[in-house]
C-alpha cells in the first residue's frame, strides 16, 4: 500500500455528510424507477446485474450505520489516502455480501433500511470518531469521503448499465474527483506532470523536473467523469485519448502505466 502524503487535503465535514445523503437520495430515486427488466441487465462489473449493483450502492451507505454501531476502535489504522489502494483486497467479500443482500431482501427494502439507518446513525456523532472498516479503523469523516467515491463511481456504472440519468451531487462529484486525483499523486509522487480536472482538482505527480512557474511542460487535462472512469479502470488511457476525452502534452504526460489508481 503506497504511503499517504504528509499533507492530506481537508474536506468540509458538513458538506461531505450532505453530499453523501444527497447522492444516496438521487440513487434511491433512480433505482425506485427501474423496471424488472432493467434490474436484470448486465453491468460492466463482472457478472453483476443491475440489481446486484443497486444492492451494492445501498450497502455502501448502510455500512456507515452498521460500523458506527460497533465498539469504537482504540486507534486509527487507515488514513484516507491509503483507502484507494486497499479496496482490491475486499473484492471477494464484497461480492459475497452483495449476493447475500439480493437473496434476502428486495431492492426497495434495502434502500428503505439504508435511508432510515444512516440519518439516525450520524446524528450527533463527531467527525473524528473512529469506526471499524474492512481495512482497519478510520475516522468517520474520512470514511464518509470514501462513500462519495462509492456513490459517484457506481452511479456512473448504473447509468451506463440501465440507461438511467441519475444526477451527480456537485459536492459528491468534487470529493470523489479530488480523492482519486490525490491518490494518483501518492502513487506517482513528483512534480513533472500537472493533472488538471476542472473545476475540482489540480495535482502534480511523476518524478522529474518540478514545474514552478509559467506553463507546465507536461499537462494532462480531462473532465471529472472521464477522470473517474480512468482512475477506476472503467475507461482505458488510449481509449480516452482517441475519443478526445483527455488532452496530454509533454513527453512525460502519458499516464497509461499509472492507471487505474483505485484498487
Amino acid at each position: 500500500m503506497p504511503p499517504a502524503r504528509k499533507r492530506t487535503r481537508s474536506y468540509d465535514p458538513g458538506r461531505i455528510r450532505t453530499a453523501v445523503l444527497t447522492q444516496f437520495g438521487h440513487v434511491r430515486d433512480g433505482v425506485s424507477k427501474l423496471t424488472p427488466e432493467q434490474q436484470e441487465l448486465p453491468t460492466r462489473l463482472g457478472d453483476w446485474t443491475v440489481r446486484e449493483l443497486a444492492a451494492h450502492l445501498s450497502m455502501a451507505v448502510a455500512v456507515v450505520a452498521r460500523n458506527l454501531a460497533l465498539p469504537e476502535p482504540a486507534r486509527q489504522e487507515v488514513a484516507l489516502l491509503e483507502w484507494p489502494f486497499a479496496t482490491a483486497s475486499a473484492a471477494g467479500q464484497v461480492d459475497e455480501d452483495v449476493r447475500a443482500l439480493v437473496a434476502g431482501a428486495t431492492t426497495d427494502e434495502l434502500y428503505e433500511h439504508a435511508a432510515t439507518r444512516i440519518e439516525e446513525a450520524l446524528a450527533g456523532v463527531p467527525d473524528d470518531r473512529l469506526i471499524p472498516t474492512r481495512f482497519g479503523a478510520m475516522r468517520l469523516g474520512d470514511f464518509l469521503v470514501t462513500r462519495t467515491v462509492e456513490l459517484v463511481v457506481h452511479t456512473d456504472d448504473l447509468n451506463d448499465a440501465a440507461g438511467t440519468a441519475i444526477p451527480y451531487d456537485r459536492q459528491a462529484l468534487a470529493a470523489c474527483t479530488r480523492l482519486l486525483a490525490d491518490a494518483l499523486a501518492v502513487k506517482a509522487p513528483g512534480g513533472s506532470v500537472e493533472v488538471r480536472v476542472p473545476p475540482y482538482a489540480v495535482v502534480q505527480c511523476v518524478e522529474g523536473p518540478r514545474h514552478t512557474r509559467g506553463t507546465p511542460p507536461n499537462v494532462v487535462e480531462t473532465d471529472p467523469l472521464t477522470w473517474i472512469r480512468l482512475a477506476t479502470g472503467r475507461t482505458g488511457w488510449a481509449e480516452a485519448l482517441d475519443a478526445a476525452k483527455v488532452s496530454a502534452s509533454g513527453e512525460r504526460a502519458d499516464l497509461a502505466a499509472l492507471l487505474p489508481v483505485l484498487g
